[in-house]
Parts: C-alpha cells; structure tokens; sequence
C-alpha cells in the first residue's frame, strides 16, 4: 500500500526536484520528528510502552527495594503473547484482533526483552552503551523465605526476576514482572556462598537468573486454565524466546504483593515502611474495588487481617476441593496477600486426592495439600502479629495470638467455603446450595464426611517415589462418582432398590492405582456404598420438595451440571509436563499467535462452567475452537495431542 501511494503521489508539482525533497526529509528527520505512519504505532500502544520499571512501591517502601539498571537484548522473539489478557486489563483495545503486527512485536520487544544490570556487571566493567541502557531501573523485591540462611528477608526475594512496572487501565491497577531477567543479589545462591554471580553462569541452579521457555509455557496453559475456572491466579502476559532455549517469562497480577513481603518488614522491624506497605495495599485493594470502602489508617490495618483470614481460608478449601498443591508455607512467599497462586514451578493439580505427596526440594520436603490449611491459618496469625504491632506500638508473640478471633473466623470461612464447593460439584445451584448452608441438614454432613472419607482412601501398595518427591497414591477417583451417580440412579427408577449395588459403586469410583487389595468388596465396603447413597438420595429429595418437584426431575437437572463440573479428563501435573513438551518442541515451527491459540483451547477445554456444546461423558474436548479447526495441520495435530494428554494423565499426579 505505501508503495502504490508514493508513485501515485511521485508525479511532482512544476519546480519541485527530488533535491528538494530529500532536504526536506532530512530537516524533518534532524528536528527529532516522524512522519504520521510511524507515530501512530507509538501512541496506539502506548500504554505497553508505559511499562516502563517506574513503580510506588518504591517510594512506599524503600527498604524492600533492590534497584537494577538495564540494557535491552536484541536476540528474543515472541512465542506466545495473551490477547484476552491484554485486551482485558486494558493494554490493547477490546476489538483488537489476535495478530501480532510488527508494531505491537516492536512495542513487546522494546518494553520487555531486557536484562540487568547486576552488580557482578557492575564490579567487573560490564556496562551496557548509552544506546542500549534503559532510561529507569526496575526493581527485584525483598521478601521472607524459609531456604535462606538470615530467616530476615533482607537477602532473599525476587532472585530472577523484576518488576516491570504498573498499568494504569480501565480494569484498574496491575502490577507487571518479568522472570530470567538475570540473577539478582536476593537469590539463594548469593546468600549460600556470600559473592554474586553473572547471569547465565552455569555454577548454581539457585544463582542462574535465567528461566527456561518450558517454564512460561507451563505456566500459561496452566494459569489460563485456573482462570477460566475462577480460581485467582497470576497469568503469563507473555513469553519472549531466546536462542539458548531460555526465555523470560512476562507475569501480570492484580496486586503482586505476596505475604512474605509484610513477614520480612516485620522480621527486620522496618515498622514504618510495614506501616506504609499495609497502607498502600489497602488503598490498591478499595481502589479497584475488591475491598469495600473503609475509611482512616486503623481501620484499614484492622481489616487486613480479617481479609486474609477470608482469602486464605477459601483459597485453601479451594485447593482441597480441587487436588492443587502450591506449597503454601507461613512464609507465605508462593502465594499472594489474597490468595492467589504464583511461582508455578511447584505448583501441581491432581487427578485424585493424592493428598501424602510432598514435593523434595534440594533441601528439605514440602506440605502436603491438607497440611495447607494449618498453614495458612499460621500465615493469618502474623497478620494478627502485624495488626497489634502497628495499632499497639508493640508485636505480642505467636502463641498469644492462638486464640484471635480472626482465626476463629478462618475456621468458619474455612469449613462453610468447603460444603459450598461441595455442593456445587454435586450440581446444586446456588440458590439451593444457600439453602442447604442455612439448614445444614443431617444427610448432607454425612455425605460430605462420607465423600471426604472415600476420597481420602490411599493405595495398600504404600508410599513410593516419584520423579520430584514421594507420594501415597489414591483409590477413588471420586469426581467420577458425583459426575456418574445422577444417572446411574436414574436408570434405576423402575427397579425395586434405588440404590446402585456397591460392585457398581466401586466400579465408577475405583481408580487405576488401586490394588486386587483395595478392589475387594468388604462388608465394610458395602455399608459405606450403602450409606453414601442413602446420604445423596435423601440430599436431593430435600432439595426436590422445597421446589415441589420429583426425585427423578431434580436428578435429571444436575446430571448436565454435575457433569461440566467433574469431567472426565482434567489437567494433571504429570499430564501438563508433556502437553508443555509437546508445545514447546514445536514452538520454531509456530507463530505466537498459533501458540496462543492452542493455549487458549486448552484452557477452554478445562473450563467447568455448563456452557453450550458442553462436553461428552469420556472426554474433555468441547467443539474445536475455529481458529484451530481452520488452522494449519500441525497446529490441529498439536491441538490433539494436547487433548489426548489430558485424557492419559487424568488420575496421575
């Protein structure tokens, strides 16, 4: 197009010479100016050009600050950047196709394909030229962490990573970083040996700075998926390939203040800049919306710890409910202040409760997933600590807080957030579900108890190793119970005994890790079959006559949402370790909006709302998304081996 347009306009105007013309170009560009085409590409993004290192909180908070200055790379590409994301949270108009043009790949590669300036560089004359060094510098953040020697939080944090910056948006506030940005003096490494280290040495793992592709990817099919199902997640924004097979991975979060940040305030005394910090996050937090109204300095610092103990007691009755591991410790360093999961190198999902795994570390082994509560509840009593310590002048000690009533009211959220999911996995509504928290009737604690006991149930084969730690495999898969059960009952109708026989019972729940052992029908067995059903059918009908309909109506309308919520296949750790591979092995042959485009339909395959063109009883797989339908053959091949992953792994860790 702009060749046609300059012949067409290339027929000069009586005693204009192409001289002239050139000089004027050249005034044009000597005064700093360009021409319209190439300025609107910077005012169209602008606002991914903002994203500049510039952030309050280091103001707000000086000491939980390291500073970087950096220089730009030249040798990274995108490979995969999040188009719902950024149309959501306000970097690019919500009619913007899914086409990265070369302005938008200049305006990614400018703001985000960066590394720092770190004081290995410093000391040994590695300056970058004025051509390549960024104007502001970026942050890494100290926080608490349980693997570094000083327990202060003053040398540990953000070890590969920086903050980008803040969006300022029509959706509100986000904070952005970036991991495998290099190695900064908050990482582990640095700590254990007391010298720094060059980004990219291969002397430490602890000490790299650098992240590798499979890591982004992992944590995008991951996180979009956790999205789509309402579970609060920090989300890859996008991943920028390097040719060593490293990457660096763009994150963004609604807040990205973790627990640990407070905790290494509170352990140094740094109580002012505590002070501040709590305030800035709760002024962040009514300013989008997500708090209610709340005026004066008390009673926002009163109310953090009452938020937490709700945030904390849902997120981790979430992560029960849905098999996830995070590796949530009272460090609170792999989560965020409201709950959201981050850092998802250890975070897992499983396909059955296998709630003995633990994850093994280089030094010592993780929580399990039901250890998670006990210690989110710690995370919540130095909440509590912080509160006295800013309102009261003085930080009382742990165990007199045993008894805070903020922990009584973790307890309550905690176990009422438990049934709620519970009843929705069964398939009730929410108004029915409102109704039966209100009653809290005998059938329904016994069946809840009865469900947690089964799905509990470990193999008799024992603790194993498994390739990152140990585990005790489960039994039941009891997801497929709750997705099977409303028809098996219904086909039932016409027979003497409503219930299912127990040998029908353990066939839908037993699962591929159970031995000849576990698969025998004890008499004990039966009663707990029995009573399980009893439990169920007595639930339902108490829901069916407060509507006034019948049994076999109610069953018939949960049947589709018990369904949808408990499908067949779901994303596993295991499972997403190969569909990660999978991607990842093709990514030189993919564009970055092909990689988006199957991450999105993964994502979209997991998605557990009750939608249209829901999915078939043995299978994940909605109708394929049309960008992927009428894409290439390698992209419909990928898209598959995606789906057929899901369906392999489905029970594993």
């Amino acid at each position: 197009m702009k060749t046609s347009n300059r012949k067409k306009a290339g027929t000069r105007a009586p005693g204009r010479t192409r001289a002239a013309s050139t000089a004027r170009d050249e005034r044009t560009r000597s005064r700093g100016r360009s021409a319209p085409s190439d300025r609107r590409p910077q005012r169209r993004y602008a606002r991914i050009r903002a994203i500049d290192g510039r952030h309050p909180l280091r103001e707000t908070a000086p000491s939980a600050v390291v500073p970087y200055p950096a220089r730009r790379r030249h040798d990274s590409r995108i490979a995969f950047f999040n188009f719902d994301l950024a149309r959501e949270i306000g970097l690019l108009p919500k009619r913007h196709p899914d086409r990265l043009d070369p302005p938008l790949e200049r305006a990614l590669l400018d703001t985000f394909s960066l590394v720092i300036v770190n004081e290995w560089d410093e000391a040994h004359g590695h300056r970058p030229s004025p051509r390549d060094r960024l104007p502001h510098t970026f942050m890494a953040t100290r926080y608490l962490q349980l693997q570094h020697p000083d327990r202060r939080g003053l040398n540990s944090g953000d070890g590969r990573s920086i903050w980008n910056g803040i969006i300022d948006g029509p959706a509100g506030l986000f904070d952005v970083s970036s991991c495998g940005t290099g190695v900064t003096r908050l990482c582990p490494a640095t700590s254990t040996f007391g010298r720094f280290f060059r980004t990219g040495n291969a002397i430490t793992d602890y000490g790299c700075g650098t992240a590798h592709i499979e890591e982004g990817i992992g944590a995008a099919l991951m996180s979009e998926a956790f999205a789509r199902n309402g579970i609060p997640t920090e989300r890859v924004l996008a991943v920028l390939s390097l040719p060593s097979g490293q990457a660096i991975n763009v994150r963004v979060a609604p807040n990205l203040l973790r627990p640990s940040h407070f905790f290494g305030l509170l352990r140094r005394r740094r109580d002012e800049d505590l002070r501040r910090c709590v305030l800035y996050y709760a002024e962040r937090e009514i300013r989008d919306g997500r708090w209610p109204k709340i005026r004066g300095e008390r009673g926002r610092i009163r109310y953090l710890a009452e938020r937490v103990a709700r945030d904390f007691a849902r997120a981790t009755a979430t992560f029960e409910n849905e098999y996830i591991f995070c590796w949530l410790d009272w460090d609170g360093d792999n989560i965020l202040c409201d709950g959201s999961i981050i850092d998802y190198g250890s975070v897992r999902q499983f396909g059955l409760y296998h709630h003995s795994y633990r994850f093994a570390d280089s030094d010592r082994m993780s929580t399990s997933i039901p250890e998670q509560k006990r210690k989110a509840r710690q995370i919540v009593q130095r909440f509590a600590q912080i509160r006295d310590l800013l309102l009261e002048g003085r930080a009382p000690s742990l165990a007199s807080l045993r008894d805070d009533p903020v922990l009584d009211r973790f307890d309550r959220e905690f176990d009422a957030h438990a049934r709620r999911l519970f009843l929705r996995q069964i398939g009730f509504e929410e108004v029915d579900a409102d109704a039966i928290e209100a009653d809290r009737p005998e059938c329904f604690e016994e069946l809840f108890l009865l469900h947690r006991r089964l799905e509990r149930r470990r193999s008799s084969r024992g603790r194993h190793r498994v390739p990152d730690g140990l585990s005790w495999n489960a039994v039941y898969c009891m997801r497929d119970v709750l997705r099977e059960l409303p028809g098996r009952l219904l086909e039932r109708k016409d027979r003497r005994s409503a219930h299912l026989p127990a040998e029908a019972f353990y066939g839908i729940a037993l699962s591929n890790f159970a031995s000849r052992k576990d698969r025998r029908c004890t008499p004990y067995r039966r009663r707990i079959a029995t009573r399980y059903q009893k439990a169920y059918l007595g639930l339902c009908d108490r829901v069916a006559r407060r509507r006034g309909w019948t049994r076999d109506a109610l069953l018939e309308a949960i049947s589709e949402r018990a369904a949808a919520r408990n499908p067949w296949a779901r994303m596993t750790g295991d499972g997403l370790t190969h569909a990660t591979r999978r991607l990842t092995t093709s990514r030189n042959r993919l564009t970055a909006e092909e990689t988006y485009q199957l991450i999105r339909a993964f994502a979209a395959s997991q998605d557990r709302s009750l939608r249209p063109g829901g999915r078939s009883a043995k299978g994940s797989s909605r109708r394929v998304p049309d960008a992927i339908a009428g894409g290439r053959p390698l992209v419909r091949r990928i898209h598959r081996d995606l789906q057929r992953l899901t369906r392999e792994y489905r029970e594993s860790l």
